[in-house]
């Protein structure tokens, strides 16, 4: 299978993208996730393709530009639609399923029909989940860059308590990426790019001991 180039890749953002702000945004955020995939792919030596979780890094958020118009307006109200819109988008864009998925399985820590189902998401009813080595890289890899306003770099003990509020089940999942893959040293990416690093609020104080 051939992989499209890095230059292709910022050719098809360039080419969906509604505005250049948001093709800076969007595409700057696709770089660094995949800065920090190679750096937790050469930390961990887990077995995967190095070229294919560049692409998919490069190519995961690309759904992102279909939420907009050229004014900057959210033309869908849920976020959570952009990694299926990025999926369609690459597969009308002629992209093989392989790199496409990276689009759909790369949110949160994975989310499934009974997630859908349950918490009443506004998603086609499936399994939107990483599977291989490399999906699950980019979609570990993405929860340490943040596209907020401003954006921010979070460490794991940081995205830990985040995924915490949706439940221990994706606590847990995200520590099985933290076991597999480690955690990325951050510190320079955040002063290269002028961006906070977030980090993990401070345990709560324990009680003082009474004295007795």
């Amino acid at each position: 299978m051939r992989l499209p180039t890095p230059s292709e890749i910022r050719a098809l953002h360039a080419r969906h993208a509604p505005s250049a702000e948001m093709l800076d945004l969007v595409h700057t955020h696709c770089v660094i996730v995949a800065t920090i995939a190679d750096r937790l792919l050469e930390a961990s030596g887990a077995d995967a393709d190095r070229d294919l979780v560049r692409t998919g890094c490069l190519l995961h958020d690309i759904g992102v530009y279909r939420l907009y118009d050229a004014a900057g307006r959210r033309v869908h109200d849920s976020y959570l639609l952009h990694g299926v819109l990025g999926h369609e988008l690459l597969a009308g864009a002629g992209l093989p399923d392989v790199l496409s998925r990276f689009c759909s399985r790369h949110t949160g820590v994975g989310l499934t029909r009974d997630d859908i189902r349950t918490q009443h998401l506004p998603l086609p009813p499936d399994d939107y989940v990483a599977v291989t080595t490399e999906e699950r890289l980019v979609m570990y890899a993405d929860k340490f860059y943040s596209k907020s306003t401003p954006p921010r770099f979070l460490t794991a003990d940081a995205y830990a308590v985040h995924v915490r509020r949706f439940g221990e089940q994706k606590a847990a999942a995200f520590a099985a990426l933290r076991a597999e893959f480690g955690e990325p040293d951050l510190s320079d990416l955040a002063h290269t790019h002028g961006h906070t690093l977030q980090t993990a609020p401070p345990p709560p104080r324990s009680p003082r001991p009474r004295e007795h």
